[in-house]
């Protein structure tokens, strides 16, 4: 499966001057212009990004139990070892992830240690910006999802290529040529008119139709219009159908992220074509009162991840999903004088799906080796992104991302041939 660079390198996306900005209503008049060549067959495989935007405490959540200098650094506010859910002799989980630990014995949980970028930015917009472009020099003005995406779509007949549960565009999916539905819930995303004249809505909205065809061979401009209002009713269509089919297997926690990764589960059962789904949750900048408010925090994602992965499991699709997590930074090696931790370095990350191969991967940052009460990162963020995006999505990542970056070995073959 999969997309060869030749694809890559005949979009628009590759072509472009870098920076050149192009709206994304012109994206499918530009793919409409792509001289057409037989393509390798793209697979069925998606990623579910998951962000736990704010930054999440990345040493309570992969506890070095094992450590004696994470409890005199921490001191109370650190997890204790009788308390952690053990991963391996060294290593220990928060106990609010009783829910991963469960996927994590059955091997389908990798855990990335140390991740991070050089000279990080302590910044939530400045570091959030780095992560959703791949870009720690922020000159890259488009994000690592929407320039994937931008890069198959003259390859794709899918009606949602890609899937936001949120209020607005996650800039990671941005990037001219990438088409993308942002819902906030089913129910409410469809072309809306009037709420003033209800019973005349069908009758705009065919009006509105009929208006953007009549004049579509006038210019490029009114045959994008055209295309978008399409793309946007048949998206919108194709939902809500999965909407009314689709019976979850399992009850999803009443949370945003339980929420909305039921939202993802119904359109990657529904044959929208996804890739790429994406949903947030915030709440992570823990400056006080922290040891409460992370409990609940990581009972929320971890109840909301297996829900989701027992789903898929109960409906077979288990094998074609692989979902990640990321935050913008870890916090701060020692606490404040408030029961909280401040904006830090580098922190673990999740990986988790059936064709994971559970485990532990990367280094774990030294504690004896702190910058300025910071942890060093020891795996670039970037090579995370290009195991996902080559090994699992099959572009070739160097496209996607601007560079080469080492691949880790997250992914079970044997899986994969499967997938």
């Amino acid at each position: 499966m999969g997309i060869t660079r030749r694809e890559f390198l005949k979009t628009s996306l590759v072509a472009a001057p870098v920076g050149a900005v192009m709206p994304a209503v012109f994206a499918r008049t530009v793919a409409a212009a792509i001289d057409a060549q037989p393509a390798a067959a793209p697979g069925e495989r998606v990623l579910v990004v998951v962000q736990l935007a704010g930054g999440n405490d990345g040493l309570n959540t992969v506890v070095p139990v094992s450590d004696d200098r994470y409890y005199d650094l921490r001191g109370l506010m650190g997890v204790p070892q009788a308390d952690a859910l053990p991963l391996d002799a060294q290593t220990g989980l928060h106990p609010a992830l009783g829910p991963l630990k469960e996927l994590w014995d059955e091997g389908h949980v990798a855990i990335v240690e140390g991740v991070g970028y050089p000279n990080p930015n302590y910044s939530h917009f400045v570091s959030m910006d780095i992560w959703e472009n791949a870009d720690p020099t922020g000159k890259a003005l488009e994000g690592w999802l929407g320039r994937y995406l931008a890069g198959i779509m003259p390859t794709q007949q899918a009606v949602v290529p890609s899937l936001a549960v949120d209020r607005a565009m996650p800039p990671s999916l941005r990037a001219r040529g990438a088409q993308v539905a942002v819902v906030r819930d089913l129910a409410s995303y469809a072309v809306q008119s009037d709420p003033q004249g209800q019973a005349s809505a069908k009758a705009r909205g065919a009006a509105l139709a009929q208006l953007f065809q009549g004049a579509s061979g006038a210019s490029p401009l009114a045959l994008a219009l055209e295309q978008t209002l399409h793309t946007a009713q048949a998206s919108a269509e194709a939902l809500a159908l999965a909407n009314r089919e689709y019976v979850p297997a399992v009850e999803y926690p009443a949370t945003a992220l339980g929420q909305g990764l039921s939202l993802v589960a119904k359109a990657i059962a529904g044959g929208v074509g996804l890739r790429v789904g994406h949903v947030s949750m915030g709440g992570f900048d823990t400056h006080a009162g922290q040891l409460p408010d992370h409990e609940v925090l990581l009972t929320h994602v971890a109840e909301a991840i297996r829900a989701f992965y027992r789903d898929l499991q109960a409906h077979g699709l288990d094998n074609n999903v692989v979902l990640m997590t990321w935050t913008e930074f870890g916090r701060r090696v020692t606490a404040n004088a408030s029961g909280g931790t401040d904006h830090g370095s580098a922190g673990p990350q999740f990986v988790v799906g059936t064709p994971v191969k559970g485990g532990l991967y990367g280094e774990r940052p030294s504690l004896a080796d702190l910058d300025r009460n910071n942890l060093r990162y020891t795996t670039d963020f970037r090579s995370l992104y290009a195991t996902l995006v080559e090994d699992w999505l099959g572009a070739p990542a160097d496209l996607v991302l601007g560079g080469r970056f080492e691949r880790l070995p997250l992914l079970d073959p044997a899986a994969l041939a499967t997938a």
